[in-house]
């Protein structure tokens, strides 16, 4: 039912209350129901919708970087696809975690606490084994990490990890770098068990195997800038963010521009007949005294005054002055 009614609305529902057709408790009952909203207080949800969609953007750049880089340093043809971006407990994200797995404990500063990035086992095996002259087809059977391979993927995480810089410029200028390295999630107990975190995760395929990278971002992390992390102020801040070398060399490009001047000397009406009879020798009658000065058009605006003269045999102008018109006095 609409918020207005019509006036035939209006006759209609007294006429039913009137003969009985409608209960008058039945209306009052309607309209002091409250519609109730579940609350989950052991999940609450800190990420919002725009947040979580402005984090897909940022890793899904980082997504193409990852790729790149994995494939030069594999020298094999590697696929980075991005999947998902979800808000869950830390405790779920351990408690899904398989041993032993790579986890690395990030330090993201200037912000706050760890990020953790965590390779499946899958795709362990298949990068070690690419690494070690293999095919990279990640057949191995599940066992602990040795010490080589822990250094292994240490080097790699660490150079992994350096490419977060790029993607988060336009919200903050991270300096992230591996600090730990655990296979087993029981040994990361890094923050309570019911902080919420930001889940990216990501699908790496080499050749025919293919595993889960993933990054958890706590929201304690990331709670002193969780303002920037929104789409509306990341296409905001990309734009003001130039180095003062991009300023001088787009200034210097604007000063080689070639800009067309023109000079007019002055204007006449004739008629097509005595255009066509025109010949040399011919003189125009124009409408500006010979003391007057010449405009001259920059494109098709008229910039300066000038008067005209001779400069070592060739005729030249001389600017006197310079028109302003407009908004153009305040440039």
């Amino acid at each position: 039912m609409p918020d207005v009614l019509t006036q035939s609305e209006i006759d209609d529902l007294l006429k039913a209350l009137s003969t009985g057709e409608l209960d008058v408790q039945e209306v009052v009952q309607d309209t002091t129901e409250r519609r109730v909203k579940t609350y989950d207080f052991k999940r609450p949800n800190k990420f919002a919708k725009d947040q979580l969609r402005t984090l897909e953007m940022i890793h899904e750049n980082y997504a193409r970087l990852v790729s790149t880089f994995l494939s030069g340093y594999l020298r094999s043809y590697v696929t980075v696809d991005w999947i998902t971006v979800e808000q869950l407990t830390y405790y779920e994200f351990t408690n899904s975690l398989s041993n032993p797995t790579i986890l690395a404990l990030c330090d993201a500063s200037p912000l706050n606490g760890s990020i953790i990035f965590e390779v499946s086992p899958s795709l362990t095996y298949a990068i070690i084994d690419r690494i070690l002259g293999g095919s990279g087809n990640g057949d191995m059977k599940v066992r602990n990490f040795t010490e080589i391979e822990e250094t292994i993927m240490r080097n790699l995480l660490d150079k992994a990890v350096s490419l977060l810089v790029e993607p988060w410029r336009n919200v903050i200028e991270m300096n992230p770098k591996v600090t730990k390295l655990e296979t087993n999630s029981q040994f990361i107990q890094i923050m309570s068990p019911n902080e919420i975190i930001a889940l990216i995760t990501m699908r790496v395929k080499i050749a025919e195997a293919e595993g889960m990278f993933n990054i958890a971002i706590p929201h304690l992390s990331v709670e002193p800038i969780v303002n920037k992390i929104s789409t509306r102020f990341w296409f905001t801040s990309s734009g003001d963010k130039r180095s003062r070398g991009d300023t001088a060399l787009l200034e210097k490009r604007v000063e080689n521009a070639s800009v067309l001047l023109r000079v007019i000397l002055g204007e006449c009406t004739i008629t097509v007949e005595e255009f066509c009879q025109l010949q040399p020798g011919d003189v125009l009658r124009l409408n500006r005294h010979c003391d007057q000065p010449l405009d001259m058009y920059v494109g098709n605006k008229q910039v300066f005054g000038v008067k005209p003269g001779i400069r070592k045999n060739r005729i030249a102008v001389k600017v006197t002055d310079i028109v302003r018109r407009g908004d153009e006095e305040n440039e």
